[in-house]
This record gives C-alpha cells, structure tokens and sequence, in this order.
C-alpha cells in the first residue's frame, strides 16, 4: 500500500484533519487538492506539504480522504471513478461526509471499493478532536492501520458501529459550535460585568478546557462535579438556577437531536 496520503477538499474540516495528518506522518507523507486551488496552495504552504491534481491523489494515495460536502461527493467520485476502477494496488477512500454510508460511497465510486467513514471535529487541528470511525469488513489490517497512524495527533480516536456515528456526531462534531455559544456568550456576560473582552474570552475558554479534562480525567457524572462547585445559597447555584428558568439543559439537548434530524435529512 502506497504511504502517501491525499486530502481531496481542504475546507475547515479537511484542513483540520490535514494539519493533524502532518504531525503524525510529516508534510512529505500528504498531498493536497481543493476545488478552489488557491486554498489548496495557502495550507500546503502552511505545512510544507504540495499539492496535486485530484486525478493523481486518487490514483497515486493510500488513503484518500474524502473533505468534500454530501451533495457533492456524487460529483466528486463520478469524475474520478475511472481513476479509481484502472487501480490494481492496495488503497481506501476515507468518508467525512455526513449522513452518506459507506454504501453510499462505493455506490457512487462505481466498485466495491475498502471505505473508511469518520466523522471528525475542527478541534483536531490542535490535537483535542474527537473522530468517529467504522470500517467496510474488506479494508484491510495495513490501510487501517495507517489511518489510524495518520489521526494519532488528532485527540479521541473511538471506533463506533456506523449505525451511530450520525448520532456522535450530533454530539461531537456539532458540539464545537454549540460550545464555541456557550463560550461567547460566558465571555458576553463577563464584559457586561466588566471585564475586558479578551480577558472575558480567555477565563471563558481555559474554564471549559479544564471542566473538559476534570470530567474525563476523573469519570464523574457532570452532575457530580456540577454539585462540587454549588455551594449552598452561593453564587454558582444562583447562576445554574438561572439558566435552569430558561431551559438550558432542554435547548442543548434539542439541538443535539436537531443536528441529529438533518445529519439524516442530508444522507437522503
């Protein structure tokens, strides 16, 4: 199996997952193509990696990773579909797309193809991700290793049944964007007490960064934690009874299953 690995989109996500690949592998080890090539060019500059035409990722890659959005992954595979079938080496396409199976991708390649679908977070660029994976029973022991070697700085590598990856992603690689709210919106409230905003924005987020670690680190049940720092008639439970007024919990767990309702829609 050829060890380069190719990064067919270089949005946010495939980018995240490109700047975690090049810690793991080296910038010699990654090729980079993006339909717009100008930002191909600036992250391939950035990591010290080149970029290729998407014919030759998919012919040349061991692993090619698949950054493109749902509705556009049948356009993508229909044109390198002859690229992919005149192969006779050893390689597997790495799915990001949400709510497509692993089915839907060797439908639209055209073949019978070894697939690999994740599904990742923009926090693996900095080696905190969360990436969601299952495998097609045919790909084989080396391409799984190497993906898994090329995500090892990424943060959380869990292997899940593809049956619940839609919904940890709902979880993980949605939630990014509900923290980043809840962040701003600590940072908000800080200013709005006084604070100057980038310290307001620095206390918000080095907060949610170790209330992060302190659960995992520990196990405890957020509830258990939470009860930790509510002192009886304190300031702490007078904040949490105030976002309680206002259904706090309900609203995170609605848009986890409203993330969850289009992840879906978007597979149809």
């Amino acid at each position: 199996m050829n060890s380069t690995i190719g990064f067919l989109g270089t949005g946010n996500m495939g980018g995240a997952l490109a700047r975690a690949a090049v810690k793991a592998v080296g910038p010699d080890e990654i090729l980079l193509h993006n339909r717009t090539a100008a930002k191909a060019e600036a992250l391939a500059a950035e990591l010290g990696c080149r970029t290729a035409p998407a014919a030759e990722l998919a012919a040349s890659c061991g692993l090619i990773y698949l950054g493109v959005k749902p509705q556009m992954m049948a356009g993508l595979l229909s044109e390198l579909a002859p690229v992919l079938a005149a192969r006779t080496d050893d390689f597997a396409l790495v799915s990001m797309a949400a709510g497509l199976t692993m089915a839907d991708i060797r439908r639209m390649a055209g073949g019978d193809y070894p697939v690999i679908r994740i599904m990742p977070n923009t926090p693996a660029a900095v080696g905190c991700g969360v990436i969601l994976y299952d495998a097609a029973e045919h790909v084989t022991a080396e391409a799984l290793e190497r993906f898994v070697l090329s995500m090892s700085r990424a943060g959380m590598l869990d292997r899940l049944p593809e049956g619940l990856i839609d919904a940890g992603s709902a979880v993980a690689g949605c939630g990014p964007a509900f923290a980043d709210l809840f962040l701003e919106a600590l940072a908000d409230g800080g200013v709005a007490c006084g604070l100057p905003r980038a310290k307001a924005q620095a206390y918000a987020a080095q907060m949610l960064l170790g209330a992060a670690r302190l659960a995992l680190e520990t196990g405890l049940h957020p509830g258990q934690l939470k009860d930790a720092v509510c002192s009886p008639g304190g300031s702490t439970i007078a904040g949490v009874r105030a976002l309680e007024q206002r259904a706090f919990r309900a609203a995170c767990m609605e848009a986890v299953e409203a993330a969850f309702r289009r992840t879906k829609e978007l597979g149809k």
